[in-house]
């Protein structure tokens, strides 16, 4: 199994990123997914996160209101919108997932995105 983000780069301050993270292989069956950041020197932290059906969602409440989560679960993809971004939103983004395999199930980290926010 592979999570592949896409969709990171470098913003001016109060524009938009849409990020990607695409899954792929031996999946059965997706549960809730995700999106993490880890600013340099600290821990990795939630953003926000979607159920199966994409009807509940949680945000962390530094990005509440201007980011938007939502899935695809057609395409196994789960997308992070990013407006009005702030200098402070630069760091690498994660999506995790967990997935269900013909072998095995658990929690799936992408490589992860960096997104870089310009003053």
């Amino acid at each position: 199994v592979q999570l592949v983000e896409s969709g990171g780069g470098l913003v001016q301050a109060g524009g938009s990123l849409r990020l990607s993270c695409a899954a792929s292989g031996s999946i059965i069956s997706f549960n809730d997914m995700g999106w993490y950041r880890q600013p340099p020197g600290k821990q990795r932290e939630l953003v926000a996160t979607i159920t199966l059906g994409g009807g509940s969602t949680n945000y962390a409440d530094s990005v509440k209101g201007r980011f938007t989560i939502s899935r695809d679960n057609a395409k196994n993809t789960v997308y992070l919108q990013m407006n009005s971004l702030k200098p402070e939103d630069t760091t690498v983004y994660y999506c995790n997932a967990f997935i269900t395999t013909t072998r095995t199930r658990g929690y799936y980290w992408g490589q992860g995105t960096q997104v870089t926010v310009s003053s």
